[in-house]
């Protein structure tokens, strides 16, 4: 329609709305007021709505997007890469009153078959499962001493009937088969000037039942030149859990020790409050006063009516403690720890409201309350919300933020901001346009005209990014520091 518009419509009455509206449309165009009073055509439009007249150009917006230097590799998600979980059935409602609990119903079948019964169908299992995970004995084993509790005959089973037990309650899960995206990356040590850096890359997971959990990989990167992700184990290993305390307090260390490299370590739900899914995992190497480092990675736990952000923590990637964020701030999705104290608080940056960036403080990294908004929706790309896209990177410039927005049609775009190094809470500049956008050849997918990240690497002058596309796989790109910081104002 606009397109159509001629001269002498521009002269008739119009109502102020429709001049607002005109000027949602066209966005940041530097003829729109002389459109509104003269006869310029709107000739020209880009994706997501946003429209330029034929006067404007769209140099700057096509350099900006094309700071970011594409990778070849792409990872996507493998179903073959499965893992044994508990299983644990149980009576539907209105089913229970009367009758011993299901589990005691499946022991006891499993108590009433013959030797030779027990020892075919444990056969059976160690043939069909034997390669498929390493030492499925001590797994099935483990698993039946978490539910011995409930079986007054424990102590009297024999060994090949708690092997087929734990069997039973054990589910073998493709952690990975529908999606793998929504990445973060760490570095592995800060001694490593020379040669190829090396990397633990977070991925986000989804399983049967939109289940999310979290995966890792290792690589290495060298500025400037090749990006290697190494290549997933065969096996993946569920760590033991150890659970501290009891209901919404509780604490959760996952020992990690079965798992020779990253690859084979899952983080799947293990609390009430992650029921659905531990979703978009927020890697950042934390460096504190004393010189100390620790990992630790905000999450949203989500447990299919209710998400809420938690916090994981490790000093190594061996074992982690899972821990609830309590406080009015931390009930927000999207939180992103600062990798050092500011002041000598903990800083924070979320999305309480699920549309501006707030950033906020405590001195207790389990504890957040109140907050400032601190970045609101600027441009046409992010009018619908703004978030952050993974930890603060502390560059000589000040504090480097990638963001998302989100505009028409749902579209995901990533910018970036820049905040004092002192004083987080002056935003010194940012973006006006989109430095990556989903592309005609990355938009397809579960959720498309999606790109998103978790977190970002910065060495030397250059910023490796890792990219969730479409809630679909994962992608690579990489941008010069000065470019980046260049296009911001």
């Amino acid at each position: 329609m606009l397109g159509n518009m001629d001269a002498s419509a521009l002269n008739d009455p119009v109502p102020v709305p429709f001049f607002t509206s005109l000027r949602v449309l066209m966005g940041s165009c530097p003829a729109r007021d002389e459109l509104l009073l003269a006869s310029t055509r709107v000739t020209r439009s880009y994706p997501n709505g946003h429209l330029l007249c034929s006067r404007c150009k769209p140099r700057s917006r096509k350099t900006k997007q094309n700071m970011f230097k594409p990778f070849e590799l792409i990872l996507r998600p493998d179903p073959s890469r499965t893992v044994i979980r508990p299983f644990t059935p149980d009576y539907p409602v209105g089913f229970t009153s009367g009758v011993h609990g299901r589990t005691r119903a499946i022991v006891g079948r499993i108590l009433a078959l013959t030797e030779a019964q027990v020892r075919h169908d444990v056969d059976q299992m160690m043939t069909a499962f034997g390669n498929r995970h390493r030492d499925i004995h001590a797994v099935v084993l483990r698993r039946f001493d978490e539910i011995a509790d409930q079986l007054v005959e424990a102590a009297l089973i024999d060994d090949d009937r708690k092997l087929l037990i734990g069997a039973y309650f054990s589910n073998e899960y493709a952690f990975e088969a529908a999606a793998l995206f929504n990445p973060s990356i760490v570095i592995l040590s800060d001694d490593q000037n020379e040669g190829p850096i090396q990397f633990v890359l977070s991925l986000r997971g989804i399983g049967e039942g939109h289940v999310s959990s979290v995966t890792f990989r290792t690589g290495t990167w060298t500025p400037g030149g090749a990006l290697t992700v190494d290549p997933a184990s065969k096996f993946a290993v569920a760590p033991i859990i150890e659970l501290q305390g009891a209901g919404d307090l509780a604490t959760v260390t996952l020992h990690c020790g079965g798992s020779r490299d990253p690859s084979e370590t899952v983080l799947f739900p293990v609390l009430p409050s992650q029921h659905q899914g531990i979703e978009d995992l927020r890697l950042v190497r934390f460096t504190d006063d004393d010189g100390s480092i620790c990992y630790h990675g905000t999450y949203t736990a989500f447990d299919g009516l209710v998400a809420r952000s938690e916090l994981l923590s490790g000093s190594d990637f061996d074992s982690f403690s899972m821990h609830r964020l309590t406080g009015s701030a931390a009930q927000g999705k999207g939180m992103a720890l600062f990798p050092r104290r500011i002041g000598g608080r903990y800083a924070m940056l979320g999305r309480q409201d699920n549309e501006n960036i707030w950033l906020h403080y405590s001195d207790k990294i389990t504890h957040w309350e109140g907050g400032e908004k601190l970045m609101a929706p600027a441009q046409w790309w992010e009018f619908i919300q703004i978030g952050n896209c993974g930890s603060p990177i502390e560059i000589d410039e000040g504090w480097l933020v990638l963001t998302h927005g989100v505009g028409t049609v749902r579209n995901y775009c990533l910018g970036a901001a820049l905040l004092d190094k002192s004083d987080p809470s002056k935003v010194l500049a940012r973006t006006a346009e989109p430095v990556l956008v989903p592309s005609p050849e990355q938009r397809d997918g579960y959720v498309p005209n999606v790109v998103y990240s978790c977190g970002a690497l910065v060495h030397g002058r250059t910023l490796l990014l890792p990219y969730g596309v479409a809630d679909s796989f994962t992608a690579f790109a990489s941008a010069d520091l000065g470019d980046l910081i260049a296009a911001m104002s």
